[in-house]
């Protein structure tokens, strides 16, 4: 360590400001982290964070590169922990829904030294400077709030606020509510899970609840009827005020201030109040603690944790399970590890340089590789492939030479923290920047976009053959048939993912099961066979007025990879509500699709003329506009609630949810209603609400126009695209004299059209909202080494979070029947 001659630049910077990421944690290029053995340098000038591995160079790679010459190096270790407290204190019981971590300061010790690069550009040089400089740095890099840290929550509790509804409560009294054990619904026997109407005093049985008592919804019946919204669930009043208060306009918890004074109008005092039910907060809590997969076989013993490239595991953010499940299934396809890794993996750990990343990083164009998605895929590719990474905790515990040890004493991966990749991939969505827990198929669909995006910017909007993407698109044929001309018209989808729907038929009590099991060849067949055609109503282009069609689907072509999306669930008390339907699989996990391959126009059918309707107003679709708030009050967009009343025929808001709750999966469900004139492609012009409402966010005029023509004049899309594409002027360039090439069509229609069953995605919990998800990915035999016996068609292993584990043969047969998602490679 010794002095600089650079120490006047170094007095010369600043710490980081509020609104600056920090990368102190780990590499922004790889999963090395401060608790490594050479630590990570962050950068005092762009607060990069980069690793000093001696094959990699990310740190040298990044001052080289940006011209920034100073670094703070940080390495953490753990403190020796105090004397277990034993039996003493027990834990205390959770009673509020949040997720609270341990301080780190208890944990961990840090230690940081400065480097000038510019005294040694190899590796950095230790120096000494001035005491109050160091400090200042050093304290502002260390105390700022983390990259990790600015993209979830240190201490995450459920947000409960009051609404206009409890605020501005009217109330109509009605008489004294019965005493409690003598009250009940008004509508039903129930005397458990009652809701107190703060408007009427009307009693209500709530809808059932997860782990909590049953429920009819009349409390709900009660508000479609009144439109009374605001209600409270008796047995959770206490003394000092607190209650469940449910808003039904709003559809979601709320806090009512003044619920003491609102109580008092039906006879109950607060102050002598006793809770006896649980909360919704409490059945919440148990819901997520009791959502688990096992991890043991059928003797006991705990399955056996497995390592190595493609065996790494991703530690859980807080309700990022979907996320993990659909990485592993992703980098577990040949096509993405060739096209993030550079080759498909076998069972060599590779250690060396990254060839494709430290190219890419060569011409990236953006200055920090946390806001790159090429990097961050490129470091997930690494991350989970290389092998580096799939190791022991360093906290895990001994097994004590146990022969069959327990899931307690099983040695467990730390597992890889997906922080930045999440925060980038999430960035500006209404969902999937949250913390909530999201569908794992929808996540799916977005990643898929949000890649395709990104390439066709980065490859200026010409076609990339080699998109790993593209390995999941296939052609969706839609044959049109007017039952009275008999005329036809077909038409071609692009898709990724094929979803069908599962017949429920309940079994008796004493079954066993809930549900008859179902074969995936019959699911299939009803969506896309003869059996499945679908008959509507129709307004023939050909002269025959309104009349009867029907609707065939069938593959126009096939993809490399078929992914299978198992729509299980059920409207229950206006609830979706999931349902636990057995699918059966072919024997051997394979499927021959070469029946419902479609033909397209045959030379014995004629088409039907192309629309000649215009778009003027007096033929534009009229809707109920009564039907409408009430869909809207309920949660749903405005332009979800119109197609479901246009598909309906404006008949009346039940109806509506039904084709609401069984289209919520269409890929264009929130695509806006087009009504273009014949051979009109021209974008609509936004009008100047649209334009002035995103200009009041912050953009300029300029910007928010060219983003509402870039996404069709969706609003929710344009806010997207915005942040998608920060450094956009907003300027229009005039028709290119280049014509961009024609995208080849997806997939291939040759035969025959075999499919094995390469991973699937399992979700236990009553909604796909909630609960938990894992994948089951069948690694090949190439893959997982001569150590183990595997089978010829490779071995299942369970990816649940951070634990990857070879797979109990029962537990895989059980739950590949109750699978979510299923993934076929084509064979």
């Amino acid at each position: 360590m010794s002095s600089c001659p650079h120490r006047n630049e170094l007095e010369r910077l600043q710490p980081p400001k509020l609104s600056q990421s920090v990368h102190r944690e780990e590499c922004t290029q790889c999963f090395d982290d401060q608790d490594g053995d050479t630590g990570v340098d962050v950068c005092l000038i762009c607060f990069n964070g980069a690793c000093l591995d001696q094959t990699r160079h990310h740190a040298s790679t990044h001052v080289s590169r940006s011209g920034h010459s100073f670094t703070l190096n940080i390495k953490r270790t753990p403190k020796s922990k105090p004397p277990s407290r034993g039996d003493q204190e027990p834990p205390a019981k959770m009673t509020k829904l949040a997720i609270v971590q341990e301080r780190e300061e208890d944990k961990w010790e840090h230690h940081t030294s400065l480097k000038c690069w510019k005294c040694d550009p190899g590796e950095g040089k230790v120096i000494v400077a001035d005491v109050d400089t160091v400090k200042r740095l050093t304290d502002g890099v260390m105390e700022s709030l983390s990259s990790a840290r600015q993209s979830e929550v240190q201490a995450w509790e459920e947000e409960i606020t009051a609404c206009e509804h409890t605020l501005l409560l009217e109330q109509y009294a009605t008489g004294n509510i019965p005493a409690e054990g003598l009250a009940h619904c008004a509508s039903c026997e129930l005397t458990s899970n009652l809701w107190l109407c703060l408007a009427c005093g009307a009693l209500g049985c709530g809808r059932p609840q997860y782990g909590g008592t049953g429920g009819n919804g009349h409390a709900l019946e009660h508000f479609n009827s009144t439109q009374h919204p605001v209600c409270v669930k008796l047995g959770t009043i206490t003394p000092e005020g607190g209650a469940d208060i449910y808003c039904y306009a709003c559809n979601d918890a709320r806090i009512d201030p003044e619920l003491p004074t609102h109580l008092a109008t039906f006879g109950i005092n607060v102050a002598s109040q006793k809770k006896f039910e649980k909360s919704m907060t409490e059945l919440q809590i148990e819901q997520n603690l009791a959502f688990d997969f096992s991890l043991t076989a059928e003797d006991g013993s705990a399955l056996r944790p497995v390592f190595g490239p493609g065996l790494t595991g991703l530690r859980n953010l807080g309700n990022s399970c979907y996320m993990a499940s659909v990485l592993q299934v992703l980098f577990s396809l040949t096509q993405f590890q060739q096209r993030y890794y550079g080759e498909v993996l076998t069972g060599t750990i590779l250690d060396g340089v990254f060839e494709r990343a430290a190219t890419h990083w060569e011409t990236c164009s953006q200055s920090l590789p946390a806001d790159c998605l090429e990097c961050q895929m490129l470091k997930i590719a690494d991350g989970l492939l290389s092998g580096r990474y799939s190791k022991l905790h360093a906290e895990s515990p001994p097994s004590g030479g146990l022969a069959h040890p327990t899931p307690e004493h099983t040695p467990w991966q730390a597992g890889l923290k997906p922080a930045g990749f999440k925060a980038l991939v999430g960035k500006g969505h209404a969902e999937f920047a949250t913390m909530r827990q999201q569908d794992a198929e929808e996540f799916f669909g977005h990643l898929l976009t949000v890649l395709r995006r990104f390439n066709h910017q980065i490859n200026s909007g010409a076609p990339d053959e080699g998109e790993s993407t593209e390995a999941f698109a296939f052609g969706l044929e839609q044959r049109l048939q007017c039952l009275s001309c008999r005329k036809v018209r077909y038409r071609v989808d692009n898709m990724d993912v094929l979803s069908f729907g599962v017949p429920a038929q309940e079994l008796p009590a004493d079954a066993g099961t809930k549900y008859v099991p179902v074969e995936l060849m019959q699911c299939l067949g009803l969506l896309l066979g003869v059996t499945g055609q679908e008959e509507l109503e129709y307004q023939c282009e050909g002269g025959c007025g309104k009349v009867s069609a029907v609707r065939l689907l069938r593959f126009s072509t096939f993809p490399d990879i078929l992914v299978l999306h198992a729509k299980k669930f059920q409207l229950k008390n206006w609830v979706p509500t999931k349902l636990d339907i057995p699918i059966i699989l072919p024997e051997r996990d394979e499927l021959v699709l070469d029946a419902f391959l479609g033909h397209g126009l045959q030379p014995d059918e004629e088409q039907l003329p192309e629309s000649s309707s215009d778009s003027s107003p007096s033929s534009l679709p009229q809707f109920n506009a009564e039907a409408l708030a009430q869909l809207e009050g309920m949660g749903f967009p405005l332009v979800r609630c119109q197609k479901a009343l246009l598909a309906t025929q404006n008949q009346d808001v039940e109806a509506a949810m039904e084709w609401l709750f069984s289209h919520m999966d269409d890929p264009d469900i929130d695509e806006p209603i087009q009504f273009k004139l014949p051979g009109a492609n021209k974008a609509p012009e936004p009008s100047s609400e649209q334009i002035a409402m995103l200009a009041d966010m912050g953009f300029t005029h300029a910007q928010a126009r060219k983003a509402l023509i870039e996404t069709d004049g969706n609003p929710e899309r344009a806010v997207e695209w915005l942040f998608n594409h920060p450094d956009d002027t907003g300027e229009i360039a005039p028709s290119s004299s280049v014509l961009a090439q024609e995208k080849p069509k997806p997939g291939s229609s040759r035969l025959p059209a075999r499919y094995r069953l390469k991973a699937f995605i399992s979700h236990k919990g009553p909604s796909v909202h909630s609960g938990h998800y894992v994948a089951h990915i069948r690694i090949p035999p190439t893959q997982l080494g001569d150590a183990m016996d595997v089978e010829e068609n490779g071995e299942w292993v369970l990816f649940n979070d951070e634990k990857v584990v070879v797979a109990d043969k029962t537990s895989v047969d059980e739950l590949k029947n109750l699978a979510y998602m299923y993934i076929f490679e084509r064979i």
